[in-house]
């Protein structure tokens, strides 16, 4: 899980193109104007340049306000923009793209595609039907099977808002519906993901379910309604309804509080905290608090203990009696 933090939420910055106040220089074969509709037409390798953005595609429009200002240019036909600042590349490509150069918005739609690229090197990669940044609030909105890829991690949502600082790092991400972040044999799964960069906190609501895949092969899986993870200290708590698999033990409370080994990022030992259960087998232990171990594999229930052995004596027809 922290590679998959480290990957993507520290990287994520999408496309921060700039629209800020400078000349707008267009050009193309043709240029038209309609005044009974106010646009701006063009037609015919069309290239648009906004300082940094640079725009191409085959055809545009551009409203014009009544007071004779340019509103919002609309490209068509699959257009391109990109920006390029130092050694990175950030590029947008849609079925129309939207550059309103009066609220900064730049809205991508049908088809979207953004590409943050360090050198030659894609380095992050987002689809959705439609994305709309924000260039004043730092704010982009993603919407319509949303995916975001960077090397060999993967998200999937509903619905994406990231939220940048002023110089383009990311602040806060967040997934809505049917969310998943997967990496390898690692997986988490939720309703909801936020993801604060400062402190380092991802957390989940809803439906929340986590795979971890351990060093002998073997998965960790935990669900519950609420999962917090810090990417600080690889600690993961969670509540609401906990269940946890491993290998043959089946272990269920409230609260848990996973830990792991030092110098490891993978959860090895599980506090079960308020009344809780541990399974193994035919046998069920209930305890006020539980710890569950993974390597090496073990457990230690304290606090009102009782165990519960089922089918006690089956296969027999005769019961279990002091011969009497």
């Amino acid at each position: 899980m922290k590679k998959i933090l480290t990957g993507i939420f520290t990287v994520l910055m999408l496309t921060g193109l700039g629209v800020y106040a400078s000349d707008l220089v267009i050009e193309s074969k043709t240029q038209t104007f309609n005044e009974s509709d106010n646009k701006i037409k063009f037609n015919g390798n069309v290239k648009v340049s906004i300082d940094d953005l640079k725009v191409v595609g085959d055809s545009a429009d551009v409203n014009v306000t009544n007071d004779q200002k340019l509103d919002t240019a609309t490209f068509y036909d699959k257009p391109y923009a990109f920006e390029i600042k130092k050694n990175k590349k950030r590029e947008v490509k849609a079925n129309i793209l939207k550059v309103s150069l009066l609220s900064k918005v730049i809205r991508a739609e049908g088809d979207t595609q953004s590409i943050v690229f360090e050198g030659k090197t894609p380095v992050v990669v987002i689809n959705a039907d439609v994305q709309e940044y924000d260039t004043k609030t730092g704010i982009m909105l993603a919407e319509g099977t949303v995916t975001m890829r960077y090397k060999d991690i993967e998200t999937f949502s509903n619905n994406a808002e990231i939220t940048t600082e002023k110089n383009g790092d990311l602040k806060k991400l967040v997934l809505i519906g049917n969310a998943r972040v997967k990496q390898d044999k690692n997986e988490s799964l939720a309703d909801k993901f936020v993801y604060e960069a400062q402190t380092g906190k991802l957390t989940a609501y809803g439906n929340t379910t986590s795979k971890s895949a351990m060093e002998d092969g073997s998965v960790l899986t935990l669900k519950s309604a609420y999962q917090e993870y810090s990417q600080k200290s690889s600690v993961f708590n969670a509540s609401g309804n906990v269940r946890i698999w491993y290998q043959d033990y089946y272990a269920a409370g409230p609260k848990v509080t996973l830990y792991p080994t030092k110098g490891s990022t993978k959860p090895n030992e599980a506090y079960f905290t308020g009344r809780s259960s541990i399974t193994q087998g035919v046998r069920t232990i209930y305890a006020d608090r539980i710890k569950m171990t993974m390597d090496p594999k073990s457990f230690d229930a304290q606090g009102n203990t009782r165990t519960v052995i089922k089918n006690v004596g089956s296969g027999s027809d005769e019961n279990m009696t002091l011969g009497l």
